[in-house]
């Protein structure tokens, strides 16, 4: 499938049209069980409908006018109830507004299709649900693979071909998993880059939004349409860009794919220093060792909800992990959010520019069905998928998962490039630059 750039020039030209393109989408759904929590059909088809006409006007309210988009199910989306992914929430009223970011996306002509699926309450790496059912990555051919999650309907939905853009939420890896897994373009932002009003939280310091693309353009083009900007996006030359390589132990397949990776980097003039990234593994080593700062925040916000009977619908592995952090003591708190702010500053120091890679995930989507079965198994595998982009969330850097080959079942696997906070626009340049001279 195209991206969302390719798609819009279609429309420009002729050769496809929104109402096409929404009706191929509705079709891809309908065939996708688990994908989408709910359709948005109706509304949908008034958006399309309204963009074919524009296009036809030569009158486009941005590049993207009628490109069909998923929203995981925490944005408030007017008409659909936002259940989070959650039993208990089947019921909850429809939202009467759209979030900010919808609102924005809407305005510039995209075409809200649906909401995706998502780990309950957003709070699994693994992308399970067993209350909406587990959507199945794409690429496991030989047996059923988890998608990643918690954004595991919106990875889905773009490696299916289903829409070429789909809103996630990244909170510990949330994005930037299900893009690895899915052989996607996923980046996370800085938290304070998106309006987060009206999405259902996790962990208010950790939450971030972002897309999950067919490519860095078109999340350029989506980051312009949310800041009211308009502009042209072309790949620089990678001469004299500075990068550090952070070793990490991960699959084969994963390590020899990331260092493919690197030599066609250099082999276009990137400075690439290979040396540990002392913060990056300090964080590493505090949130082993003291705990995560998420867990106290998402206990937080709910803890009306584990003390209240709808306790007993969440997903008892969703629950259990919840529940864990009420007898944490506030001493560690305090240390994760002091050790925080320290790390921040050693980071922005130590890079002092360069833009961070790591391995996205340390290995490519494991079986699904045992990892339904077995609880233990469960804990372990989500534990280690989350390892590499929790370090990211807490320091509040944002990310780009870009695709860097495949293993031999062709099971994608990513690379991650990362940026101290607020830096998101040098590092999507810098992605679109390294996207292009990657042969995967």
């Amino acid at each position: 499938m195209s991206d969302a750039t390719s798609m819009a020039e279609d429309f420009a030209s002729g050769r496809n049209d929104p109402v096409q393109a929404l009706e191929q989408a509705l079709e891809k759904a309908a065939r996708s069980p688990s994908v989408f929590i709910s359709l948005s059909t109706e509304r949908a088809r008034r958006e399309a409908e309204a963009a074919v006409a524009r296009w036809r006007a030569g009158q486009p309210l941005s590049r993207f006018d009628g490109v069909p988009l998923a929203w995981k199910d925490l944005f408030d989306v007017a008409g659909s109830v936002t259940t989070a992914g959650a039993a208990y929430r089947r019921h909850a009223p429809a939202a009467l507004l759209d979030a900010p970011v919808v609102g924005l996306l809407c305005r510039a002509g995209m075409v809200s299709l649906g909401k995706t699926n998502l780990s309950e309450l957003a709070y699994s790496g693994l992308g399970l649900n067993p209350h909406f059912g587990t959507p199945h990555n794409p690429h496991g051919l030989d047996q059923p693979r988890i998608p990643g999650g918690s954004s595991s309907g919106s990875g889905v939905a773009v490696a299916a071909g289903i829409v070429p853009i789909a809103m996630g939420t990244d909170t510990a890896g949330s994005i930037r998993i299900p893009a690895a897994l899915n052989g996607l373009v996923g980046y996370r932002s800085s938290s304070r880059r998106y309006s987060r009003d009206g999405v259902f939280p996790l962990a208010h310091t950790l939450d971030s939004l972002g897309p999950l693309t067919r490519s860095v353009r078109d999340a350029l083009t989506l980051d312009d349409l949310l800041h009211g900007r308009t502009r042209q996006h072309s790949a620089r030359s990678l001469k004299g860009q500075r990068f550090v390589l952070a070793p990490q132990d991960v699959e084969p397949a994963v390590g020899n794919n990331l260092l493919r990776a690197m030599e066609q980097l250099k082999a276009r003039g990137a400075l690439i220093e290979e040396r540990e990234c002392p913060p990056f593994q300090a964080t590493l080593d505090l949130i082993k060792h003291h705990g995560w700062l998420g867990a106290f925040e998402a206990f937080a916000l709910h803890q009306a909800l584990l003390d209240s009977p709808d306790a007993e619908q969440l997903d008892p592995r969703v629950r259990r992990r919840l529940e864990a952090a009420r007898a944490l003591p506030a001493s560690q708190l305090i240390h994760l959010t002091d050790a925080r702010r320290q790390l921040q500053q050693q980071l922005l120091d130590d890079l002092d520019g360069a833009v961070l890679i790591t391995p996205t995930v340390a290995h490519v989507a494991p079986p699904l069905a045992a990892l339904e079965a077995d609880d233990a198994l469960f804990v372990k595998t989500n534990l280690a998928i989350l390892r590499l982009t929790m370090p990211g969330s807490l320091l509040d850097m944002p990310g780009v998962n870009l695709p860097s080959g495949r293993d031999a079942q062709g099971l994608p696997t990513g690379l991650l490039l990362s940026a101290p906070s607020g830096e998101d626009a040098r590092l999507l340049r810098a992605a679109l630059s390294v996207e292009s001279v990657l042969n995967v």
